[in-house]
């Protein structure tokens, strides 16, 4: 389980590093600070997500299967290795940078204020989920489409901020608005 009290950067708009504070106390005052995400896919092309465990934020939704916080000094490339390791266990792989954005939610008495850095891993290992995960599902991009539209609720909030700002042509229908308050999207 991740440290609450590792240092991370606090960075600007621009992911420009400010200062370092505790995760801890990043996600107390609501300070921006960097978060790697990293969508697997397999060479046919399917998508493969995590069903999140009961104490995390998206719990018994699936989500990215790799996501967590840059520690101060690391680079975004580390990040994401050591991430994928540890979630997935996933050593060897290549990846591509998709793209950056600010997501800012309320979640579990805490302000989660992220500069998402979002990656897409190729592989075609057996994931090895850790204890933040209880499962993973591969899905087409068909399938992906139709759950999104019929039941979108079985996704967790961060995963529909990260198809809905980098992978737009996965709806079938205009996104769903992502809460701030996980509590309303799971009600």
């Amino acid at each position: 389980m991740a440290n609450p009290d590792e240092l991370v950067d606090v960075v600007d708009e621009d992911n420009e590093i400010l200062h370092q504070i505790t995760k801890r106390e990043a996600h107390a005052k609501g300070l921006l600070h960097r978060t790697v995400i990293a969508e697997v896919k397999d060479s046919q092309g399917r998508w493969l997500l995590v069903k999140q465990a009961s104490d995390r934020q998206d719990p018994g939704q699936y989500v990215s299967p790799v996501g967590g916080h840059v520690t101060a000094g690391e680079t975004e490339e580390e990040a994401l290795k050591r991430e994928a390791e540890e979630e997935c266990g996933l050593r060897d792989f290549n990846f591509t940078l998709v793209g950056k954005k600010i997501f800012n939610r309320r979640v579990l008495d805490r302000q989660e204020n992220h500069y998402f850095i979002v990656y897409e891993i190729h592989s075609d290992e057996k994931l090895i989920l850790n204890e933040e995960s209880v499962d993973y599902r591969a899905f087409t991009d068909t399938e992906l489409k139709e759950a999104l539209t019929h039941t979108p609720n079985m996704f967790g909030g961060a995963f529909h901020f990260v198809v809905e700002n980098f992978y737009p042509g996965l709806f079938s229908h205009p996104p769903i608005k992502v809460h701030t308050d996980i509590a309303k999207l799971n009600g």
